[in-house]
């Protein structure tokens, strides 16, 4: 459908146009060389006209000479009667002579160009006479005082001329087919060259937008199409990239929820078969509960957060706060955890308050997330290093883990959404790409630096609160 409507515009378009130029170019052609070749002719009748009257008034000047002897002689001699007529007309407007020696009848001896003539100084006539196509030209005599002589009057046929004309014009229009059918044939190779690879593109574009990341267009060449190929492509490589990394997302998030909920399952099931007499059994499965139900709220929470993100609706609730009060709180939710899972968790304090403009909540949770991966991508016997530096213009956190590290190729996505260095490790996989968009949206700045094999170590750094964001602020 649309290698029809690519071709029937251009049709309709660009060779109607050269059509129609092209069809005006041999009509104006047509006309042109018409004109040309009959005004050709008519000049020469004129001109062989005016010779004969310069010749006949001569003759008239001529006292001792017989006029009408004289005149007669030279239609008699013209020396141009194989291919013209000379006739003279008298005062009548009759022809008295003529060089063929037969004086014409019928038709033949209409004169519309002798009337002509009449009014102006030359009369011309182009039409049919006895059925055939001719020209007559009469100027008038200038010899008065002569009945026989009033005007000259030269006739040709237009055969050959007509026949002259008709073959130039069919020149022009072989030359004229010549040049559509070129521009048709290159055109028409021209457009191939651009809807066939509009067709791959499209056909290409169907697979891809039902699911098949695996199609790909071939590049033929290095012009716009070549570098759309590469943009289709390009695309469905990322989307290729993106679906797994949802499939991955979808998976670790199913994992992550089915942990929780069966614990909380099987200890539900443990004190309900209970009968309530073994306290210490109920005091940890409650607590195993509790804990696990805040896992999944926090979860969840961040779910929401993450799609609120997603869809521009994460709202930050800004105000005058500590941030370093946050980070601390962040590091006490996670201390006990680390503890069980025996790493060491050294955190190093700043003195002073980290005063910022923000929201404290949304601060806490990416503190909590940026330590939560660090403890995560952490072994059993391994050490989190958390740090502040506090500068009269900016708050820096830089959380160190002696992990797995990452790759340096996978860098660059690791703030992605869904990304994981690692998919053998728990995690949804957006705990980084929502602490990044937090800080961003505070005007801070999120860093990643790592080696594999040696650890990560991640850097916030925040900008202080200042005189000019309080006079910001109380304006709005």
């Amino acid at each position: 459908m649309a290698v029809k409507k690519i071709t029937r515009r251009w049709l309709l378009n660009s060779f109607a146009v050269i059509v129609f130029i092209i069809v005006l170019m041999e009509i104006v052609f047509a006309v042109g060389i018409t004109n040309y070749y009959y005004n050709f002719v008519r000049q020469t009748l004129v001109t062989r006209a005016d010779s004969a009257n310069a010749a006949f008034k001569q003759y008239s000047e001529d006292t001792r000479a017989d006029f009408p002897s004289l005149v007669r002689g030279y239609v008699a001699t013209f020396s141009q009667r194989e291919s013209m007529e000379l006739m003279t007309i008298d005062i009548n407007g009759g022809i008295s002579l003529t060089s063929s020696g037969f004086l014409p009848e019928g038709d033949d001896r209409l004169m519309p160009d002798y009337d002509r003539a009449m009014a102006e100084s030359t009369g011309r006539f182009v039409g049919q006479l006895n059925g055939q196509r001719v020209m007559a030209v009469s100027v008038m005599s200038p010899v008065t005082g002569q009945e026989s002589l009033s005007a000259v009057r030269l006739v040709v046929g237009l055969q050959n001329v007509d026949r002259q004309i008709h073959l130039l014009i069919a020149g022009m229009v072989l030359l004229g087919l010549f040049v559509l059918s070129f521009v048709l044939f290159s055109s028409s190779y021209f457009i191939s060259s651009i809807v066939n690879p509009i067709g791959e593109v499209g056909e290409t574009a169907r697979k891809i937008a039902s699911g098949d990341f695996t199609a790909r267009l071939e590049k033929r060449d290095d012009d716009e199409i070549g570098e759309l190929s590469d943009i289709i492509n390009y695309m469905a490589a990322e989307l290729g990239v993106a679906e797994q990394l949802k499939n991955d997302f979808i998976s670790g998030v199913s994992h992550e929820l089915r942990t929780p909920l069966t614990a909380i399952q099987g200890w539900g099931e443990t004190l309900l078969s209970d009968d309530g007499e073994d306290k210490e059994m109920l005091h940890k499965g409650m607590s195993v509960i509790i804990n696990e139900t805040v896992r999944l709220s926090n979860m969840v929470e961040e779910l929401l957060d993450f799609s609120k993100m997603q869809s521009g609706r994460l709202k930050l609730v800004l105000g005058k706060m500590d941030a370093l009060a946050e980070l601390s709180e962040a590091v006490l939710m996670y201390t006990e955890r680390a503890r069980r899972e025996h790493i060491l968790l050294a955190y190093d304090e700043s003195d002073g308050i980290a005063t910022v403009y923000g929201d404290k909540n949304k601060l806490r949770q990416a503190f909590v997330n940026v330590i939560d991966n660090a403890i995560k991508y952490s072994d059993s016997g391994g050490e989190v290093k958390i740090e502040t530096i506090l500068t009269p213009q900016s708050f820096t956190v830089r959380v160190e883990d002696f992990g797995i590290g990452i790759r340096e190729e996978e860098l660059p996505q690791i703030k992605q959404k869904f990304y994981k260095a690692d998919s053998t490790r728990r995690g949804s996989g957006i705990g980084l790409a929502l602490a990044d968009e937090i800080i961003t949206r505070h005007g801070g700045m999120l860093e990643i630096g790592s080696k594999y094999g040696e650890g990560t170590t991640v850097t916030i750094t925040l900008p202080v609160y200042t005189k000019q964001d309080e006079a910001v602020s109380l304006q709005e």
